[in-house]
């Protein structure tokens, strides 16, 4: 099968490096500076996993990619899907997946109304990684691990999601095919959400997360709360949420951030919509209390808010 990775970030380009390292067919689709270095250096990787590896990748951006795709890895920003649409459109045929790796709750969903007539799944992803350079990848830590399935009315063949998982874990990414992917694509939104947002709100990387204390004691309180939002919603916990989430937190490298923080932190667009406000404003039409949600969201007022 062939692979287009729609944004060549932290998420798509580990997954892109991962994938050509073990011989696979993948095309980039990226933008700006980091579409030049692609594209005169190559893809370059700093891998934990992988050690390092420069990897000459097809790159181009979004409106130059003429190809048909099998298998197309939608891994930008919560805020740039609209951007993607018609290239999904452009480079599906009758039997592509399109597998959203996004941190905002209801991705798939989304794509799919925007793109019909094409196979649409839903994922999520559970890694360190981010764009360290033009044309650089930095992956940390040793957990690389890639959930996918299909919501409940999409047709798709298990050969299908067999044969994406058997590429993705010959390239040494552990692949999951989700019985519930809306369960888990939730479990991951509610812990990026409470993950980005106290680290953000704190400005700190996640060691100080790891400690006892204020800090610890408000990303418990965003997982309590966003843990009685799924179940209002019907989600059905595999274990207690909260106490996945901060064996999650406690596995990180101590001085990693999430990219949400990131973005803020250098005054670029980021995904506070989608991982904080989007969150608070499902809460309140479900009438659950998110009393510390509310509290950090003061820092974070926008005019529209």
């Amino acid at each position: 099968m062939n692979y287009l990775i729609a944004g060549t970030g932290g998420v798509g380009g580990s997954i892109a490096a991962f994938l050509a390292l073990a011989g696979k067919d993948v095309t980039c689709v990226a933008r700006g500076a980091h579409l030049q270095a692609m594209q005169a250096r190559g893809l370059r990787l700093k891998s934990d996993l992988k050690g390092e590896h420069t990897l000459r990748v097809p790159v181009c951006t979004a409106e130059e990619y003429r190809g048909k795709a099998d298998v197309i890895f939608v891994c930008v920003k919560g805020y740039s899907i609209s951007s993607i649409t018609d290239l999904i459109r452009r480079a599906a045929h009758e039997r592509t997946v399109v597998i959203p790796i996004l941190n905002v709750y209801g991705t798939g969903p989304r794509i799919q109304r925007l793109t019909p007539g094409v196979t649409v799944l839903d994922g999520c992803i559970y890694i360190v990684g981010f764009v360290s350079a033009p044309g650089e990848i930095t992956q940390m830590g040793k957990i690389f691990r890639l959930v996918y399935g299909a919501h409940r009315g999409t047709a798709v063949s298990r050969e299908t999601l067999e044969a994406v998982q058997n590429d993705l874990q010959e390239s040494g990414i552990k692949a999951e095919i989700s019985p519930d992917i809306n369960r888990d694509t939730f479990i991951k939104w509610s812990f990026i959400s409470a993950m980005a947002v106290t680290g953000a709100y704190y400005d700190v990387p996640m060691g100080e997360v790891q400690k006892p204390g204020e800090i610890r004691d408000t990303f418990v309180g965003l997982s309590r709360e966003s843990a009685e939002l799924g179940r209002r919603l019907g989600v059905e916990y595999p274990q207690d949420p909260v106490t996945y989430n901060l064996k999650v937190i406690d596995n990180l490298d101590p001085e990693s951030t999430a990219s949400m923080q990131k973005d803020l932190a250098r005054g670029h667009e980021s995904e506070i919509q989608g991982l904080l406000f989007d969150l608070i404003e499902m809460a309140e039409a479900h009438g659950v209390a998110i009393p510390t949600y509310r509290k950090v969201a003061e820092k974070f007022k926008q005019p529209n808010h």
